[in-house]
């Protein structure tokens, strides 16, 4: 059951009002359903996900806890719902913040309760900084998903053991070795070799979201997210700064 110390109030951050409406379904731990039959996929998180009949797939740990939960908080509820950038996906579903009539935040609240990891796109970021720092308190005392080893986060130093990751969703530590900007795209290596070690790469039309000077990544520790895929050795894609938490230097740029 929801407890009102994890209940979240409204964020500080800025999004526009949307309408309101009635939740009558909870797909999984971040897609719900009004009763005017619109799907809303809850922006700013991902919660463990359930096979949901899909063949070769089988649910996360806490898939069905997760949930259980947003059911427990919003099922039959009035919802007022909130946007802070692109409306909707491809599949037609709406991407929006949700709150209940009492002010809770279920964005909020479902990582504070550590139900789900922050995940952002590069077109739909607002509150993300809050949300991170919800899921570091989360994860610090070892709430729900940050009690399991699957949603661990995994280190930098481990190229094998990234790749054996690849094509899932990842939160990776460790610190840069090296930066580099070849033909406009920016490297952050973070090991001697970079055709096998893990690696960091961000194209040349995002750049400029981020630190102009490449010297400002040298020795610093982060906390990147995102999907890990296989290029001269692991690699994840970053879009948008929200993607990098910076442990140590100079932080993170607009």
């Amino acid at each position: 059951m929801l407890g009102p110390s994890l209940a979240v109030g409204a964020p500080s951050c800025a999004l526009e009002p949307g309408e309101t409406g009635r939740i009558v379904s909870v797909i999984d731990g971040d897609t719900v359903a009004l009763e005017d039959g619109r799907e809303i996929r809850l922006v700013g998180l991902q919660a463990p996900k359930l096979g949901l009949g899909r063949r070769n797939f089988e649910d996360w740990p806490l898939a069905a806890e997760a949930r259980a939960y947003l059911e427990a908080m919003v099922l039959n509820s009035d919802v007022r719902l909130s946007y802070g950038g692109r409306r909707e996906d491809r599949y037609g579903r709406l991407l929006a913040h949700l709150h209940l009539s009492d002010g809770t935040w279920v964005q909020g609240t479902m990582i504070a309760e550590g139900m789900a990891r922050v995940y952002s796109f590069s077109d739909n970021r607002a509150c993300v900084e809050e949300l991170l720092s919800l899921e570091r308190e989360a994860r610090q005392a070892r709430r729900n998903i940050w009690r399991e080893a699957y949603y661990r986060l995994l280190s930098a130093d481990a190229p094998d053991e990234l790749l054996e990751h690849v094509d899932s969703f990842q939160i990776v530590e460790g610190t840069i070795r090296k930066a580099t900007r070849v033909r406009g795209r920016l490297y952050l290596n973070f090991g001697e070799d970079w055709r096998d070690d893990f690696t960091v790469t961000i194209a040349p039309r995002d750049v400029r979201h981020f630190h102009e000077d490449v010297g400002d990544y040298s020795d610093v520790q982060i906390r990147v997210r995102g999907w890990l895929k296989s290029y001269n050795g692991p690699e994840i894609v970053v879009t948008h700064p929200e993607q990098i938490e910076f442990l140590t230097g100079p932080g993170r740029a607009s």
